[in-house]
């Protein structure tokens, strides 16, 4: 089926079901951010209101190569079901929460619904769309997020402001009733079910084991010291996990991470090309705006503004990136974004010892056009290098390492921000948040070198593929 990606066309309906199972997660990591202080004066707590984002994504990243393989063993549609029903319910237990604590239980709910649709709307459109087509579809899929990294705060202040913070949540169940009816009419999947025996053991140590080291990752230096018994005993038991987990694929019948996915080198160099993008984009998103607000007095409203070109940049290069692999490949299209990346980062790091909004604005614009080049096509890159039995393994490592760079560029750039902060007279001091904030953005560069190595041993991929899978749509 090769009509042409749009909305208009044969497979639109399918395309508009997967951005609309998209924007369920996409509105969800942004909606909740300015109805904090709300929740908190309802329930109290402040010291645990962090819990609130750290759970979803804790939850999202230990359940991404669960769903991901699972979705290789039942098919796509049962996993995407799961995960829509998942985040229904988890929307509607948020919204009659009764505690912080009940609040924060129920968007681990939600998380594991994310940790379904993500890997499952990436594999879905690696199905029915071929190389050629696919990078305008990751367009479409990207500028869901670029909507709602600016939707979703607007929202969430409407909501917390004039009627209740857990309409949030509430206007989740109509999004997911659509998403399920939309794929439940629009998308009939091809897949052949074979008898293949679900590795329970894997599965659960290595939930068990990422559970731990991103909640070490993520609470390290704040809810306790880096070297405290506590975030010893994370890492070390997670470490030891993951050996078992090791040992356990070595012998499994149908591994959840098959060792060729480690023996792979386009799997391993795109999965650490999306482990790096996650870094850099956690560190732009959770510095660039206390930066502003505190050496420019930007509103919280202008400051985030400057967060959304980045997101903005993203779809723009995103949807163009066909038009560059096609002629040049997708390792330079890579190695191009790479640059840019580069480029807007040292930008932001010469743009901070003069603090500026429109040029910090600007930076950031051009560090999201450089992730549009590196992601969707080194995603693509790696989905096209298997079979449809592998693509939702393969678009699950990538997911996963996304999430866990995230998780690393928190803790990381956290911790080199906050010791400069405390040496140069603590959070008040605009002065110190500049010098700290100067730090983040050089880490955000040099992580961005580190990307251009990984994507220069990206291997070469055949553009000239088969016809992807028929995805039968009832508007056909």
């Amino acid at each position: 089926m090769t009509d042409g990606v749009g909305l208009r066309s044969e497979r639109g309906p399918i395309l508009l079901a997967l951005m609309l199972s998209t924007f369920l997660i996409a509105i969800d990591a942004t909606v909740l951010s300015t109805a904090v202080p709300t929740i908190v004066q309802e329930f109290g707590g402040f010291e645990q209101f962090p819990w609130l984002f750290s759970i979803y994504t804790l939850a999202q990243a230990a359940s991404v190569p669960v769903f991901a393989k699972l979705s290789d063993i039942v098919g796509r549609r049962p996993v995407m079901y799961a995960g829509i029903v998942l985040f229904l319910v988890g929307s509607v237990l948020c919204a009659t929460a009764w505690s912080m604590g009940a609040l924060i239980a129920f968007r681990a709910v939600q998380g594991l619904g994310a940790g379904a649709i993500m890997p499952a709307t990436m594999t879905v459109a690696g199905d029915i769309y071929t190389v050629r087509e696919r990078a305008k579809t990751q367009g479409y899929l990207a500028s869901v997020w670029a909507f709602s990294s600016v939707a979703g705060p607007t929202i969430g202040g409407l909501f917390s402001q004039f009627a209740s913070w857990r309409w949030i949540f509430w206007i989740n169940v109509p999004l997911c009733l659509l998403a399920l009816w939309m794929l439940w009419r629009n998308y009939r999947q091809p897949f052949e079910r074979q008898r293949r025996r679900i590795d329970y053991a894997g599965a659960a140590l290595l939930t068990a084991a990422l559970v731990l080291l991103v909640l070490a990752l993520l609470e390290g230096g704040h809810a306790w010291e880096w070297l405290s018994w506590q975030s010893l005993a994370a890492f070390g038991i997670g470490a030891l996990l993951l050996v078992a987990f090791a040992f356990v694929e070595r012998r499994a019948e149908d591994p959840i991470l098959a060792p060729w996915v480690f023996r792979s080198r386009i799997v391993v160099t795109t999965s650490i090309a999306g482990l790096l993008v996650g870094v850099v984009l956690i560190g732009l998103v959770s510095f660039v705006p206390t930066f502003l607000q505190s050496t420019t007095d930007a509103a919280p409203l202008v400051a985030g503004l400057a967060v959304a070109a980045l997101t903005l940049g993203w779809p723009v290069s995103a949807s163009l990136a066909g038009r560059f692999y096609l002629r040049i490949g997708f390792r330079a299209t890579t190695l191009l974004g790479s640059v840019l990346v580069i480029l807007g980062a040292a930008m932001l790091v010469v743009f901070a010892l003069s603090p500026s909004i429109p040029l910090t604005a600007l930076g950031c614009f051009i560090v999201g056009l450089g992730l549009g080049l590196v992601a969707a096509p080194s995603l693509i890159a790696a989905q096209s290098s298997v079979d449809m039995r592998r693509r939702g393994v393969v678009s699950g490592t990538n997911m996963l390492a996304r999430s866990i760079g995230s998780a690393v560029g928190v803790a990381v750039f956290g911790a080199i921000a906050n010791a400069l902060i405390n040496r140069n007279g603590g959070a008040d001091i605009p002065a110190a948040i500049q010098a700290g904030s100067i730090a983040v953005f050089i880490g955000v560069a040099a992580s961005a070198l580190v990307m251009l190595v990984a994507c220069s041993f990206i291997p070469p991929v055949h553009i000239d593929e088969p016809e992807p899978v028929e995805a039968a749509s009832d508007s056909a």
